[in-house]
């Protein structure tokens, strides 16, 4: 629990039943709840947390043979994309695993699939562009992206013209992730010095997080380019996303996940704190949202749900990136697996 010491206790599986699921017990102060196949309910009634810890439907051992650093699952949630370590980057069917595409000698720092289903992908040596891209984001229906750097920029980019029509700010410190949601109606966005290109499109109204190297969280206006609000944090900002027009997320490299109101941000609304490990990635999921750490730890907190859903197996792994589909969730992590689990069995 947050400002206490950390409880320790184990569980031990006793045999199995006649169809296959494990009896399972727990030390002095927790207790087991429901124990199905897949998933084991624990609580520590002292202190009122209860955590549900849910294994993989399936995981996938053949895509990569490396660590595998970001993945994407596409809107109708029949094909998965993936990058390595080992240079690779592969198309496959989310649901077996099975590889469609191979495209190899890269050295691919991120992507993102578009709503269109045509990937978009980022990579040292590109002719389109620079090099360092650490995240990326796609406006509206793709036809304009943005993408964040080492060098500290942000800048938006027309996909059809491959060109880049404008930086969205200099920081002058790396820029880690990036997200772009729809602006609160408060919300005063600004005015752009000068009017729009006419390849930009779907930039009104929006506003983007920038989340920085320096400890800052930072607001733009996405078409005004004019700062919204500049949050200070407790480390580094690794990643950041919207869970709706007022409400925004954002971890950091000591393991702090705030929420945030964008309309007032002098003070976050709550801070979760489950390890000092890395918050590396963040992805809104129904009517909460799911987390991964530099630990292994892969969590989601869900507003309806009386127990946060820990996601197994990934052990002391770092998990890069986490991507869903309905009540499929997709994991990926230093240990070269991508990992499959399914909520509908909860």
């Amino acid at each position: 629990p947050p400002g206490k010491p950390t409880l320790y206790g184990s569980v031990t599986r006793r045999g199995l039943s006649s169809d296959g699921v494990p009896d399972i017990v727990a030390s002095e102060g927790f207790v087991v709840g429901e124990v199905t196949k897949k998933s084991i309910l624990v609580s520590c009634p002292h202190e009122n947390a209860c955590t549900k810890f849910l294994a993989p439907y399936t995981s996938f051992c053949r895509i990569h043979q490396k660590s595998i650093t970001c993945l994407d699952i596409s809107s109708g949630g029949g094909l998965g994309v993936s990058a390595s370590t080992d240079g690779t980057m592969k198309i496959w069917q989310a649901a077996n695993g099975e590889i469609r595409v191979r495209a190899s000698g890269l050295d691919v720092l991120c992507f993102q699939l578009g709503k269109l289903g045509a990937f978009l992908c980022q990579y040292k040596h590109s002719l389109w562009f620079y090099a360092g891209i650490l995240d990326t984001a796609i406006v509206d229906r793709g036809r304009n992206v943005l993408s964040c750097s080492r060098d500290g920029t942000v800048r938006l980019w027309d996909c059809g013209k491959s060109a880049c029509l404008g930086i969205i700010a200099d920081c002058g410190s790396p820029v880690n992730g990036i997200a772009v949601g729809t602006a609160d109606n408060s919300l005063n966005l600004g005015s752009p010095e000068k009017p729009p290109s006419e390849r930009e499109v779907g930039t009104e109204g929006k506003i983007l997080l920038l989340a920085r190297e320096d400890k800052k969280l930072q607001g733009v206006g996405l078409q005004s380019r004019q700062p919204v609000f500049l949050f200070v944090g407790s480390d580094a900002f690794n990643c950041c996303t919207f869970l709706s027009s007022t409400y925004i997320l954002a971890g950091t490299q000591d393991g702090n996940i705030y929420q945030l109101d964008v309309r007032n941000t002098n003070a976050p609304v709550q801070v979760i704190h489950r390890s000092g490990a890395p918050v590396l990635s963040l992805l809104p999921y129904r009517d909460g949202f799911i987390a991964s750490q530099g630990d292994g730890t892969c969590f989601i907190v869900q507003q309806d749900l009386d127990y946060v859903l820990d996601l197994t197996e990934a052990d002391c792994d770092p998990v890069y990136k986490v991507a869903s589909w309905e009540k499929e969730i997709y994991t990926c992590c230093r240990d070269g697996i991508v990992r499959r689990y399914q909520l509908s069995d909860l």
